[in-house]
């Protein structure tokens, strides 16, 4: 069932309206600033593999920690958005974000730890992205799915402009001075932007007696099993599908310079990837609208499937751009998705910790897929070994999501929460 007519059967007035895309896009431009700064080591990992003189694992690894930062600090600077308002938990992400930058420019492996780790993922994009993206959910009843899919192409919008502009950077001024400039940029444009964050709608008033209540709040178990069980399965299945997910988003540009594609070409696959999971993304959140987030995970991890086991059959450049595009068309949906299927599956007051908890686990997925990537590259000297342990994980999370549709009723769409109950 359409989750606009599972709000009109509850006799529920909705909350959408024009303020709330208002919301949804000041949260897109946010965004689309901030995810900038985690790919700053995707394109610039061999030059800073040269000027440090390690091992791409290294590297590597300091990419890894600003997802696994981001989702561990969600879910504490969603608490804390809670009592200290959205805007100043957003405000210190964004300073955090700059300082990380600030510190990591400064040219050891220490500090390029602490600054991604620590400041930029931890305290800096888990201060912006995981309260953002309750945030926007609080806004919308009817239209969830889209509005979760466009802000979380603030990640895609960032990787089209971002790679270009920093390989031009990197390769006039240095990697280090990209950063601080970066840094500034992020500091000037974001910290000022909060001020124009509204505070969500209230929730409505039921229209008809008892709508509203009954049937949803009166289910205590999901799918016949516990709450937390549940949450469990996605959690694991999240860390699954970004296995694979991290190795493309993380290696492509690397990838492509090893076999012969200039820096430049490979920044610019790199946008042709992300800019195919910007224009799907939207499609995903219709998709997701319609058939809620579970069943909108698995369509998307099928799809990811194929498209990532495309880079085990081409080193034509002609081949990995199209191989890009359809990564990127097949990926672009799951993590939306994941959140759509949190808020279809549990109620509003949980979402400020559930959601965060399930994106630490999809990001440390990302984490521990891109770091072994790297790994795995430095031992075998090409990436056709990292690409075959992401196909193996990205079956795992069919499997897992799999069970849980069947367990909700198969492809028929259970009533979802409203969006403040």
């Amino acid at each position: 069932m359409p989750e606009t007519a599972d709000v009109q059967s509850r006799g529920q007035a909705s909350v959408e309206g024009p303020a709330s895309w208002r919301a949804a896009f000041m949260t897109l431009a946010i965004l689309s600033i901030s995810f900038g700064a985690p790919l700053m080591i995707v394109v610039g990992m061999k030059p800073m593999q040269e000027a440090l003189g390690t091992d791409r694992a290294v590297l590597a690894l300091a990419g890894s920690l600003v997802w696994v930062g981001t989702g561990a600090g969600g879910i504490l600077m969603g608490w804390l958005a809670d009592r200290i308002g959205l805007r100043l938990t957003v405000a210190i992400g964004a300073s955090m974000i700059a300082g990380g930058l600030a510190l990591s420019a400064t040219g050891s492996i220490t500090a390029l730890y602490v600054g991604h780790g620590l400041m930029l993922g931890f305290l800096g994009s888990g201060g912006v992205y995981p309260p953002l993206l309750v945030y926007v959910s609080r806004w919308f009843d009817r239209r969830r799915g889209t509005a979760i899919a466009l802000i979380s192409s603030g990640q895609y919008i960032a990787g089209v402009v971002w790679p270009s502009l920093f390989e031009v950077g990197f390769s006039s001024v240095g990697w280090q001075a990209t950063m601080l400039a970066f840094a500034a940029i992020v500091l000037v444009v974001i910290v000022p932007a909060t001020l124009l964050l509204g505070p969500p709608p209230a929730a409505p008033a039921p229209t008809q007696p008892g709508a509203g209540t009954g049937a949803v709040r009166g289910r205590p178990r999901i799918a016949g099993l516990p709450p937390n069980a549940v949450q469990a399965l996605l959690c694991v299945a999240g860390f699954c599908c970004c296995i694979p997910m991290s190795v493309p988003q993380g290696h492509l540009v690397a990838f492509c310079s090893d076999i012969g594609i200039s820096p430049a070409r490979s920044a610019v696959m790199l946008s042709v990837m992300l800019a195919a999971a910007f224009i799907a993304r939207q499609a995903w959140g219709a998709l997701a609208d319609r058939i809620g987030g579970l069943r909108t995970i698995l369509v998307g991890s099928a799809s990811q499937a194929v498209a990532v086991s495309c880079f085990l059959l081409t080193q034509d450049e002609a081949g990995l751009f199209a191989a890009a595009a359809a990564f990127g068309l097949g990926f672009a949906g799951i993590i939306p998705a994941y959140s759509v299927a949190i808020r279809d599956l549990f109620p509003s007051a949980e979402a400020s910790w559930r959601m965060p908890l399930t994106l630490f686990t999809a990001m440390s997925g990302m984490a521990v897929g891109s770091w072994f990537a790297g790994l795995l590259y430095d031992h075998f000297a090409y990436y056709a070994p990292a690409f075959a342990v992401g196909i193996a994980f990205n079956l795992l999370n069919l499997g897992l999501i799999g069970f849980l549709v069947m367990r909700t009723g198969g492809w028929r769409r259970a009533p979802a929460w409203p969006a403040a109950a």
